[in-house]
């Protein structure tokens, strides 16, 4: 895949923010992956992956900030070598994607949604994980939504990531 074509302004900073979304539906047959961690005794989250919506988030924003499209174009689900992969490749990919266009991350937010896993006491561990992963600062964040919709209803749960990269 080719970089878009871009107009250099000089007065303009080469740095960009993009934002990604994903959700899963939570799956009792499964174990739970969650930004790069595994939660056991907690229901699991479907996919063709691993399911773990904080990577697929983080993998969306990173390319979205270099206009380097989405997961679906990076891995999509009609490849039988990522059916269970451990979404933590994704992002490795993602960043190896952005770094052969000149791009490095300078920092990430992630907000999951959802009422499982209770994430506060394990929010260290999984910033300090995802940071290392991603070679940049990430901040993660939990709340619920209030037994609205349908990570109210305990169906499953989202993330919302912010990424601001620089050109290297």
């Amino acid at each position: 895949m080719s970089a878009p074509a871009e107009v250099a302004h000089p007065a303009v900073p080469q740095i960009r923010v993009g934002t990604g979304f994903d959700v899963h539906a939570y799956d009792a047959a499964s174990p739970l992956r969650l930004a790069g961690l595994d939660w056991p005794g907690e229901p699991g989250l479907s996919g063709h992956s691993d399911g773990d919506a904080v990577c697929h988030a983080i993998v969306d924003a990173l390319l979205s900030a270099a206009g380097l499209g989405d997961i679906g174009g990076l891995v999509g689900v009609d490849q039988p070598d990522t059916e269970g992969a451990a979404s933590t490749s994704f992002v490795r990919l993602a960043l190896a994607r952005l770094a052969a266009q000149g791009w490095q991350p300078v920092n990430v937010s992630v907000q999951i949604v959802g009422d499982k896993p209770k994430f506060a006491p394990r929010r260290e561990e999984a910033q300090r994980i995802m940071t290392e992963l991603v070679g940049a600062p990430v901040s993660l964040g939990a709340t619920t939504s209030d037994h609205l919709g349908f990570t109210g209803r305990g169906e499953g749960l989202a993330a919302i990531a912010t990424a601001l990269i620089v050109r290297a």
